[in-house]
C-alpha cells in the first residue's frame, strides 16, 4: 500500500490551484515556507504575444532556435553560418494526480523523501536548539530557485520568478509516494534507522509512517556488496528474471490503479550496483535484452529490470545511482516505446562544486593539472561503496565530470591528434588533468559526508596554484530535493510535445531526458551527442527550454541596454 495513500489528497488538476486540506479548509499560505507555497490560481505568468496562446487544455507557443554552423577550412580558418529553425511547443496544463515510486524506499534517501513530503503536506514544524523549524523544500532547483524573466520597464530592474511557476508542475506535497525495498523494515523504523532527521520531527512523523511497508524488491547478490545481505529480507520469490519483470510491471499497474493516478514516475535511489558488462547478443539491442531477461542471464542487473518494467509500462524511469543501468538495449527499448529515461547518479555535493570550480579555472585560462577528491561517510551508501566493484561505478561517474570543460579549451590541453603527432603513438584521448577519487566508509559520521578536494593548477610562466576545499554535507538532505526535482521535471516533460514549423503532427521529446542533467553526475544523453557537464550550461539549457515552451527568448547576460547610449 502506498504510504501516502493512507489519507490521499483527491488529485489536483493544475499546480496553479489551491487544493483543500484533508478537513476541507484551505491552508493559510502565509504560514507555509516560501519553497512550499502554491502559485495563485491561474498561474503567476501570462505571456502576451502573438506567438503564445493559452487554450483550455494547454499552452501553445512558437519558438525560434537560433544557432550557428561552423566549418573549418583547409587553411585552418572558420566559416560561420547563422541558422534558424522554428518550432511549435504544446504543453498540456492538466497535471492530474501523480505517483512517485522509489526503488530503495526504505533507505536514507527514500525515508527522507517520504518524511519531507509528509512534513510539508501536514505543515509539521519541530523544535531544534535554534528554535522552531518550518518544513521546506530548500535545495530543490524547481522549488527553491528563480528564473530571470525580463525587465520591469518602469524601474529597469530585473524580474525574477520561481522556476516552479514557469509551467504547470506537480507540487511535491501532492505526490502519492510508494515503492520497493529489499528490507522489510516499516517506514517509521527505517526513518529511525537512517538517523537523518531531527528527533522532534521524527517523533511527529511516526504516526504517519508506522506500519507502512515497502513492496518486495529484487536482490541479485552479484550486483551489490556482500555486506548488504543482512538487509535482504523483503524479496520477490525465485530467480526467474522474467517473473521478476512481470511482477514489477504489475506493481506499477496496481499502484496506479489503487491510487487512481493519472501518471507515475519511477526512480532508482537504491544501492549502487557494479557495472554490467556490455555483451553482444545479451544487452546490446532491445530484442537481445528482452531475451536475456527471459533466459535469466546473469548480466542483467536489478536496476535494468526496473528500467525495462517502467519502459514497458510507459512511465518515466530515472536512475539516481552511478551504475550503467541503461545498457544499449535498454536505451533502444525506450526509443521504440517512446518512453522517457534519465540518469545517472544524483549530483548533490562534491561533484557539483567540482563542475563549477573546474569550469571557472579553465574559463579563466588557468590549467588544472590534477584534481584529487577524498570522501568519507557513514551511511549505508558508504557501506555498500566500500566494496571495490560498487566503488568503481561511483568512481567513473565522479571522474568524468570535467571532461567536456577540458575538451573545450585546446589552448590549455593538447588534443588527441596533437599528442599522436607529438609522440608517434596513437592516442584516443586528449590531454587531461590527473583525476583521482577515494571513498571510505566511516560509520561514526553517519549521513554527514566529508569531502576534501585539491586542485593543483599551472599559472603564468610555469607558476603553480593549489586550492583546497573541505565540504561537510548531509548526504540525504542534499539528494532528497534532487529526487523531487527529477520527478517533477520528468512528469512535466511527458506533457510537452513539439513540431517543426510546417509539419502537422506533434511529437513527444526524445526518450533520453538530457534536460535533467543539472541534477545528475554522469548525464545520459542521446547516443552520438556530447555530454555537457558544465553546471552553468546545464542550468541555462533547462531555463531556456522552459522559456521556449512559453515562446520566450532565453535572455542572456548581454544587457545591451546598459552598454549603449
Amino acid at each position: 500500500m502506498s504510504p501516502t495513500a493512507l489519507n490521499p489528497i483527491q488529485g489536483h488538476h493544475d499546480s496553479f490551484s489551491l487544493p483543500a486540506t484533508t478537513n476541507g479548509s484551505t491552508k493559510d499560505e502565509s504560514k507555509v515556507h516560501a519553497t512550499a507555497r502554491r502559485s495563485p490560481e491561474g498561474g503567476l505568468i501570462k505571456v502576451e504575444s502573438d506567438s503564445t496562446k493559452y487554450e483550455e487544455e494547454g499552452i501553445r507557443a512558437k519558438f525560434t532556435d537560433r544557432g550557428a554552423d561552423v566549418v573549418k577550412g583547409a587553411d585552418g580558418k572558420f566559416s560561420v553560418k547563422k541558422t534558424e529553425k522554428t518550432y511549435e511547443f504544446y504543453t498540456r496544463s492538466k497535471v492530474g494526480k501523480v505517483g512517485l515510486m522509489l526503488v530503495g524506499l526504505g533507505g536514507n534517501n527514500g525515508t527522507t523523501v517520504l518524511a519531507t513530503h509528509l512534513a510539508n503536506r501536514h505543515q509539521i514544524s519541530w523544535r531544534t536548539k535554534d528554535g522552531l523549524q518550518q518544513p521546506n523544500y530548500i535545495g530543490s532547483v524547481v522549488r527553491a530557485s528563480t528564473v530571470r524573466l525580463g525587465i520591469d520597464p518602469e524601474t529597469g530592474k530585473d524580474v525574477f520568478v520561481p522556476l516552479s511557476d514557469m509551467l504547470p508542475m506537480v507540487h511535491p506535497n501532492d505526490f502519492v509516494i510508494g515503492g520497493w525495498d529489499i528490507s522489510a523494515v516499516p517506514m517509521d523504523k527505517a526513518m529511525l534507522r537512517a538517523k537523518v532527521l531531527e528527533w522532534d520531527l521524527q517523533r511527529q512523523l511516526i504516526p504517519h509512517m508506522e506500519g507502512v511497508q515497502p513492496l518486495p524488491s529484487i536482490y541479485y547478490p552479484d550486483f551489490i556488496a556482500a555486506n548488504q545481505a543482512d538487509r535482504a529480507d523483503n524479496l520477490i520469490d525465485g530467480d526467474d528474471k522474467q517473473v521478476h519483470l512481470d511482477h514489477i510491471r504489475n506493481d506499477i499497474r496496481k499502484f496506479k490503479s489503487d491510487n487512481e493516478l493519472d501518471s507515475v514516475v519511477v526512480l532508482w535511489t537504491a544501492n549502487t550496483e557494479r557495472y554490467a558488462e556490455i555483451i553482444p547478443g545479451v544487452n546490446d539491442t532491445s530484442d537481445n535484452l528482452l531475451k536475456s531477461i527471459k533466459d535469466s542471464h546473469e548480466e542483467v542487473s536489478p536496476s535494468t529490470i526496473f528500467a525495462v518494467a517502467s519502459i514497458l509500462e510507459g512511465v518515466p524511469f530515472i536512475n539516481g545511482s552511478p551504475q550503467n543501468t541503461f545498457v544499449p538495449g535498454c536505451i533502444e527499448l525506450a526509443e521504440k516505446n517512446q518512453t522517457f529515461i534519465g540518469g545517472d547518479d544524483f549530483k548533490s555535493g562534491q561533484t557539483k562544486v567540482k563542475s563549477v570550480l573546474a569550469e571557472f579555472l579553465v574559463n579563466a585560462g588557468i590549467k588544472p593539472l590534477s584534481i584529487s577528491s577524498y570522501n568519507h561517510l557513514g551511511n549505508n551508501d558508504g557501506k555498500n561503496l566500500s566494496s571495490q566493484r560498487q566503488f568503481r561505478s561511483k568512481e567513473i561517474s565522479k571522474s568524468s565530470v570535467v571532461d567536456d570543460m577540458v575538451a573545450a579549451n585546446h589552448l590549455l590541453y593538447k588534443t588527441a591528434a596533437e599528442l599522436t603527432a607529438e609522440t608517434g603513438e596513437v592516442t584516443k584521448k586528449g590531454e587531461h588533468p590527473d583525476h583521482i577519487v577515494v571513498i571510505k566508509h566511516v560509520p561514526a559520521v553517519g549521513d554527514s559526508k566529508r569531502a576534501i578536494d585539491e586542485y593543483y593548477s599551472e599559472l603564468l610562466m610555469g607558476g603553480r596554484n593549489v586550492m583546497n576545499i573541505f565540504n561537510e554535507c548531509e548526504d540525504s538532505l542534499l539528494a532528497t530535493p534532487l529526487i523531487f526535482d527529477l520527478a517533477i521535471l520528468a512528469e512535466l516533460l511527458t506533457r510537452v510535445t513539439y513540431k517543426p514549423e510546417g509539419e502537422a503532427e506533434y511529437k513527444p521529446l526524445y526518450s533520453v531526458l538530457s534536460l535533467l542533467s543539472y541534477m545528475l553526475k554522469a548525464p545520459l544523453v542521446k547516443p552520438g551527442t556530447d555530454v555537457v557537464n558544465s553546471l552553468n550550461r546545464q542550468r541555462n539549457a533547462l531555463e531556456g527550454f522552459l522559456k521556449a515552451c512559453l515562446g520566450l527568448e532565453n535572455n542572456g547576460d548581454l544587457l545591451l541596454n546598459t552598454r549603449i547610449w
